[in-house]
């Protein structure tokens, strides 16, 4: 009778829990139908989880989806809901129109986590991140931030660029390095006030851990830790973000210490000297937010904006100049016709490489490093397009839809130059163009990578000629997502322009 009894209660037990189990399960199901009803329409997401497993599987083909629901759709994190905005006029009216409202940022928590909320890129919208933009951006042109002199910079470093690559002339090589060390020279020079050779092992390492830290927030374990942000008590992969982040942190720190010694008020060297003097000039300011963890995030936040989005934009250049020779052919033409063989280029020669310019906006179209985002937050309730959107939401540009928009392109869903040059063959802009986005959250630093692009891009192809190695099998174009969406691994052949000229 009592083991009877025993089983009785297991089964009673076990029924109560599964019962349980199924009440919680439908109640969110019903919650969560509730909820969404209040958003504009977008894919269906699962309970608790929201469209995560999406975003990890295809997210390219789940952001391309997105228009097809509309000129608002959402998707959702978890339980939180993200608005997508696919058309440019909604994109200006909340981002330009109402800054204010619309130039939050997000808790993100596995960047919550490394950068405490402070710094430039992911601050949120407040006094501290208008007090750290401001000095960033008056800093960054007092060291030549759109003045000819960082200009000479980039041709002096395109010129390593090339010496480097030939290094590997005939043989089947890895770009990444080579291109991301001779990009990261260059916001180097104006935040440490030096730059860092090939060939320095501890730069490259420094490289290798920075490329790894921009591909892990959008790997599975970011989006788990995203979801289930307890975890960083418990050791696992999520850890590695956490000593990458360090170890750039600490990097930045020792360099920062050293300008500390040799620090002249009276002649500022970078940005680094310039911080410092102005953290001793605010010190007594209740308000200020310039102290040592803000200096140090800041920092990190220009030397990883300023490294890794225009490296990740020309290797994926170099991806569709083998892809399309007949446009690689035409561009070096064009720039041997106007440069020869030997002068550098600089930006006032854009106006005479029309087909040249129109390819590097091409490429910085299809690329499309950042398709969906930087996400943007409101900062309170308001209304947009019929919708109520509450505050702290988050908010996301589809430059994917955007800058495939049938109706103001030529040739929206292929790579080609033309989408840029009108009936004359001069370049000309278009309005549908957002690579850098809008607002009070518009890139920092658009000019110098305008700048970069178009200087190490024609160095490239004026002295190089780019090839797939035989039998290379073309990358997924998907790309890997992260902060940036990268291409894939892949080996390229260079070969010297000099011998036909």
């Amino acid at each position: 009778m009592e083991s009877v009894l025993r089983y009785l209660d297991w089964t009673s037990v076990g029924f109560a829990l599964l019962g349980g189990l199924l009440s919680l399960v439908l109640l969110e199901i019903f919650r969560f139908n509730s909820f969404r009803r209040r958003f504009p329409p977008g894919p269906k997401s699962l309970p608790y989880v929201g469209n995560v497993m999406q975003l990890f599987k295809e997210p390219m083909d789940l952001i391309r989806s997105m228009e097809n629901y509309g000129e608002m759709s959402c998707l959702f994190l978890g339980r939180k809901p993200m608005i997508v905005l696919n058309k440019m006029e909604i994109v200006k009216e909340a981002f330009v129109n109402n800054g204010s409202v619309f130039s939050g940022r997000p808790q993100v928590p596995l960047l919550e986590w490394v950068t405490n909320g402070l710094g430039i890129v992911m601050a949120p919208y407040g006094n501290s991140w208008k007090q750290q933009r401001r000095f960033a951006l008056h800093t960054l042109r007092d060291f030549g931030l759109g003045k000819k002199s960082v200009e000479e910079r980039v041709a002096e470093e395109a010129r390593y660029l090339v010496e480097e690559m030939l290094k590997h002339e005939g043989k089947a090589f890895f770009p990444i390095h080579p291109i991301m060390n001779s990009v990261s020279n260059i916001i180097c020079s104006i935040v440490f006030g030096d730059r860092f050779d090939y060939e320095d092992k501890r730069f490259a390492h420094l490289l290798k851990l920075l490329n790894e830290y921009v591909g892990l927030p959008g790997s599975m374990i970011g989006q788990i830790f995203n979801l289930a942000p307890f975890i960083k008590h418990f050791p696992g992969p999520h850890q590695k973000v956490l000593r990458n982040a360090n170890s750039l942190k600490g990097f930045i720190r020792e360099i920062v210490e050293e300008h500390r010694k040799t620090l002249d008020p009276e002649n500022l060297r970078d940005f680094i000297d310039a911080y410092l003097v102005e953290m001793t000039k605010q010190k007594a300011m209740e308000e200020s937010t310039f102290h040592e963890e803000n200096m140090i995030i800041s920092t990190t936040d220009l030397f990883l904006a300023g490294t890794d989005t225009t490296a990740t934009t020309l290797r994926w250049g170099l991806i569709y100049m083998m892809d399309h020779p007949d446009v690689q052919e035409r561009c070096h033409n064009e720039i041997v016709r106007v440069l020869g063989f030997d002068r550098s280029p600089c930006m006032d020669d854009r106006a005479q490489l029309p087909y040249t310019h129109a390819t590097i906006h091409e490429i910085l179209r299809c690329s499309n490093i950042i398709p969906i985002g930087p996400p943007h937050e409101t900062t309170q309730s308001t209304q947009l397009h019929g919708y109520h959107i509450p505050a702290g939401t988050q908010i996301l540009a589809n430059s994917t839809a955007i800058m495939t928009d049938r109706n103001h392109w030529k040739h929206p869903d292929v790579f080609n130059p033309e989408n840029f040059l009108d009936e004359k063959g001069q370049f000309c802009k278009n309005d549908f163009f957002l690579p850098f986005s809008m607002g009070q959250r518009v890139c920092l630093g658009e000019s110098l990578a305008r700048t970069e692009l178009f200087i190490f891009f024609t160095s490239l192809i004026q002295r190089l000629k780019f090839s797939w190695p035989p039998g290379e099998p073309r990358p997924n174009m998907n790309g890997i997502m992260g902060l940036v969406r990268c291409p894939f691994p892949y080996n390229t052949i260079c070969s010297s322009r000099e011998t036909t000229h």
